[in-house]
């Protein structure tokens, strides 16, 4: 979840479509990379990032160019820190039960 300062929501969310479509396009472990909108506070959005595993995360995704291009672009917009919720599957669409 990411709050974003006011008068950078739409730069926030450029750079972010950058970030999804280059994770999505361009590495193998991730499985998913969605971007919402919070309907109740336009200052807030949510990426919702789905990786093979822990390394395809940690590893591949941190160090790939198109998340460090978006790490320093969007860093002075963040309103607070950003959190994370670490979730482990039990039932997904495409796997069924895991």
């Amino acid at each position: 979840t990411a709050k974003i300062k006011a008068g950078h929501r739409d730069e926030f969310i450029e750079a972010t479509m950058g970030d999804a479509v280059g994770s999505n396009n361009d590495e193998p472990g991730c499985l998913q990379f969605d971007v919402h909108a919070d309907p109740n506070d336009e200052n807030t959005v949510y990426l919702y990032e789905v990786y093979e595993d822990r390394a395809a995360w940690e590893t591949a995704h941190r160090a790939a160019p198109h998340y460090t291009k978006w790490r320093e672009t969007v860093s002075p917009w963040f309103d607070g820190d950003p959190t994370r919720v670490e979730l482990s599957p039990i039932f997904t669409k495409d796997k069924g039960k895991i």
